[in-house]
């Protein structure tokens, strides 16, 4: 340490230069560990995309894992952009540094479709090195810069000219326009995107109002919410025609969750219930769709209702609510129970968490006790896991075979280690409670091996109500049942077009501009995978 300050000039402004130098290269050294921190985050988020593109989701953590990578992406490549930033400036300080910079992917050209707007530079009049204006034109270079034009709004005016008859005196006009809802003030834009921002977006009403009135168009909270209701009205037809398809699956998804209801003086627990229908996994053709109902509470009534006249298989979780679908003699038919191995799974992969128990160690806190016998139970579960990724999307007799040939031992092999490891645990252990769920239900739980249009997870109706569960922090609580019913409804046509790859605002405002004079025996026309089928071919067309 004493040579080390012994080395150091005693000159004042020598000193300045060398704590100028030592400051820029230590902000080098910054900038260049933040680009290798995004550039880490970059590969593992990508990995993390291409693994699930291949097997699938590898576990109910999945989706989640997805949004915390893309959360420290953003996170690392905003501080890497920073310390870049603080390099160049402290490396413009001084000769002795090189400037820092970052080594960025190349830009891929912006979208074709966009309009282009040309902005001309004028060219020189004359030569910069003899001054001579003698200049002949070579060619030009584009530099494209993607902007964006603020909302704007505007009044369209549907002018009908009147005409009288010399003869007979009579007055001639036009019938006037379609409107969504009778005397109608909103276009079916400004419409879709009410709809979409409340019910797709988790924005009530009142901050719309808000955000309009910032924009110089003031209107009221109950105007927006009368719209509301007439477009809900209207597209009625619509949401039935949706559940009576959806509802004619040879397999449905089924879960709930809670969503607040507004009461006097405090806020009841209300339920959403979902049925999704997605033919994907075994290779059917048919388009997916998800219908959505309300209910106060959670009786088993309710369920029960809602699937009257259902006869398949039913995937869903073990609440009792679901016991009399399954009862042999229920008419129309019996309705075959088909168990989630994720529910099954998800308290043995508590118990054996040890990414959870390293987070808690790293943070000081007591881990919990790692159950070898969970961790062996997701061990096996995960081989089963492992064996679907590579059949998805298979034909149900491609799946089945598969399964018979490679899942089934793993199952018999499973329930006889389940049953004997049961035998030695007590009534109230965690883990045995864990293997009495499966066990009492291994009917249900095995059935996939018979039968290749079941799957070994509910998760596609439980992404069916994640929205709702995110959109709960936004919205706080439905107004009445009857909001709750609406939002239903609308919850159906929005996630069943996000289900088909299509955009729900775009849908929703041509829906809404036509289905005023659409004939009602062409309904179907108008449902989010027909409409898409029948865009493309006007792209073609034109």
């Amino acid at each position: 340490m004493k040579a080390g300050v012994e080395a150091l000039p005693d000159d004042v402004e020598a000193l300045k230069a060398a704590l100028i130098v030592a400051r820029a290269e230590a902000a080098a050294a910054r900038a260049q560990q933040s680009d290798d921190r995004a550039l880490i985050a970059h590969l593992k988020l990508q990995i993390e995309k291409l693994n699930r593109d291949r097997y699938g989701q590898r576990s109910e953590r999945s989706a989640r894992l997805l949004d915390q990578l893309e959360l420290t992406l953003e996170e690392l490549e905003t501080s890497a952009t920073e310390d870049e930033l603080a390099a160049e400036m402290a490396a413009a300080k001084t000769t002795k540094v090189a400037s820092f910079a970052r080594k960025r992917p190349s830009r891929k050209p912006f979208p074709e479709h966009l309009p282009r707007e040309r902005v001309i530079v004028p060219g020189p009049v004359a030569c910069s090195c003899c001054g001579g204006s003698r200049l002949s034109r070579l060619g030009e270079d584009i530099t494209e810069t993607l902007e964006v034009i603020p909302k704007s709004w505007k009044v369209i005016q549907h002018v009908r000219e009147k005409f009288s008859c010399r003869d007979c005196e009579k007055i001639s006009q036009a019938p006037a326009p379609f409107h969504v809802i009778a005397r109608g003030w909103a276009g079916p834009s400004l419409l879709a995107m009410v709809l979409f921002e409340k019910f797709g977006q988790h924005q009530p009403l009142n901050r719309q109002a808000e955000r309009y009135a910032k924009e110089g168009v003031p209107i009221s909270l109950s105007t927006l919410a009368d719209q509301v209701g007439g477009c809900t009205a209207a597209l009625m037809p619509l949401f039935k025609r949706l559940k009576a398809y959806v509802l004619s699956a040879e397999r449905l998804h089924g879960d709930d969750t809670t969503v607040p209801v507004l009461a006097k003086g405090k806020t009841d627990t209300g339920r959403i219930w979902v049925y999704v229908r997605d033919d994907k996994p075994f290779g059917g053709p048919a388009p997916p769709g998800a219908v959505f109902y309300y209910s106060r509470d959670r009786a088993g009534k309710h369920p029960q209702a809602h699937l009257a006249n259902y006869t398949g298989i039913f995937q869903a979780d073990a609440y009792e609510g679901y016991g009399k679908l399954y009862q042999p003699g229920r008419m129309p038919g019996p309705i075959l129970e088909a168990a989630c191995w994720v529910h099954a799974r998800r308290p043995f992969f508590v118990m054996a968490d040890l990414v959870e128990n390293a987070r808690r160690k790293a943070q000081g806190k007591k881990p919990a006790v790692i159950s070898p016998l969970a961790l062996e139970a997701v061990r096996r579960i995960d081989e089963l896991f492992e064996i679907e990724r590579a059949i998805n999307g298979q034909s149900a007799e491609q799946r089945r075979a598969v399964r018979q040939e490679l899942s089934a031992p793993l199952v018999a092999n499973l329930e006889a280690w389940m049953r004997e490891q049961r035998a030695k645990l007590s009534r109230g252990n965690d883990v045995a409670k864990a293997m009495d769920y499966m066990l009492k239900r291994w009917s249900a739980f095995t059935g996939f091996l018979d039968d290749g249009r079941i799957c070994l997870s509910n998760n596609a109706a439980e992404r069916g109500v994640r929205g709702i569960a995110l959109g709960r922090k936004s919205w706080l609580f439905c107004g009445s049942d009857r909001g709750g019913e609406r939002a239903a409804v609308m919850y159906s046509l929005i996630v069943t077009a996000k289900m088909n790859d299509i955009d729900p605002q775009a849908w929703l405002a041509d829906v809404l501009g036509r289905i005023a004079e659409h004939p009602i025996q062409k309904l179907d026309e108008l449902l989010p995978w027909n409409w898409h089928t029948a865009s493309a071919r006007a792209s073609q067309a034109a």
